[in-house]
């Protein structure tokens, strides 16, 4: 089995953000997304791994994904010139798949539980398709299956004006080689775009076993920016534990509280930090409070503010700020106080922008 991680689009919804930088590579508690992916087909065993990339983010992708080898897989990158939907993403890797069977998993989803039982389940069974599932509060905002006694999916619907699920589909997919004649046989949709569903619903059509499998841990989509918060709390919330090495980090007259993890090189001075919180390798935290739920990226610069439940990237600086929550900061940005405004801010500024209040 080889595994397909969906690492193009343009990731309108996480502007300005990715105007510079993929959607994929945005961190959560301080690792880009795409990283648990790449963990979790690792977890799994395998060995063969194609990145569906676009022409505006590719080199970066690359150079994560690269960098010093650290995931011991084969990794194929695989050029998508145009987001022309999941669908049209498969059949343009069909070179690297083959007649494999493979994972596919979207680069901007997170799954608390990774893959390796799903795996162990499709090889059991052999079924021609699985489709992760989440029981969802609004099946309205997602596309829905309906599954039948034997839970295998009877039928797939987008995003249903009424009732008739509550099962979404995840964004993590395991096929066999037929999803490609399933493919071959649909149409664009109106958007212009080879759906997978439509993909999905012609293997149904076609006679072959499209098996449901429910997730019963956490899920995240974080392709906007309260999602991305959100998953950078529960990251926090189930990954970090306490880790501080003072023999690599500088701690004078501060305060550590809960669980705190410490990279290598960190300042702390003269300030409170209250877990669950992660801080980047050569981060400076200054006469300052870092509450709960916020990551640090490597070399920013906290100093005379209150952060909290905030993504701050690398190498971004924080001053003066009285109270900065339910906010993305993003790579070498810079936000400052010039006057006695006393008020909290929320924001989301991409990188290298300037914010002065």
């Amino acid at each position: 089995m080889k595994g397909l991680i969906l690492s193009g689009g343009r990731g309108t919804r996480l502007r300005p953000l990715t105007h510079t930088i993929s959607k994929q590579l945005v961190p959560v508690a301080n690792q880009p997304i795409l990283g648990y992916v790449f963990e979790h087909m690792k977890k799994a065993g395998l060995k063969d791994i194609g990145v569906i990339v676009a022409p505006e983010t590719q080199e970066e992708v690359r150079g994560f994904v690269e960098d010093g080898g650290k995931w011991g897989v084969n990794v194929e990158f695989i050029l998508q010139k145009e987001p022309l939907g999941l669908a049209h993403a498969v059949k343009t890797a069909r070179e690297f798949l083959k007649n494999s069977s493979f994972v596919m998993y979207l680069g901007d989803n997170l799954m608390g539980e990774g893959i390796t039982g799903a795996i162990d389940a499709f090889n059991k069974t052999m079924p021609d398709a699985m489709v992760f599932l989440k029981e969802v509060s609004d099946p309205t905002r997602f596309g829905v299956a309906i599954l039948g006694e034997d839970g295998n999916i009877e039928r797939l619907i987008e995003k249903p004006k009424t009732f008739v699920s509550n099962l979404a589909l995840v964004g993590v997919y395991l096929f066999s080689p037929s999803i490609h004649r399933a493919i071959d046989r649909i149409q664009p949709s109106w958007r212009g775009e080879l759906e997978i569903t439509d993909a999905i619903q012609e293997l149904i059509s076609m006679g072959k076993r499209v098996e449901g499998r429910l997730l019963k841990g956490w899920w995240l989509d974080t392709g906007k920016k309260d999602d991305l918060l959100k998953a950078n709390r529960v990251v926090l919330d189930d990954y970090i534990r306490k880790d501080i090495d003072v023999k690599v980090a500088i701690v004078d007259n501060s305060t550590i509280e809960g669980r705190v993890k410490l990279e290598p090189n960190v300042v702390i001075k003269n300030s409170t930090i209250r877990g669950p919180a992660v801080i980047g390798d050569n981060a400076e935290v200054i006469d300052s409070f870092i509450g709960p739920f916020t990551s640090i990226g490597n070399r920013a610069k906290i100093r005379r503010s209150v952060v909290q439940h905030v993504v701050v990237m690398e190498g971004a600086e924080i001053t003066g700020i009285d109270n900065l929550e339910d906010s993305i900061i993003g790579r070498y940005a810079r936000v400052e106080r010039r006057d006695d405004l006393r008020k909290s801010l929320q924001l989301m500024i991409g990188d290298h922008s300037i914010v002065e209040v």
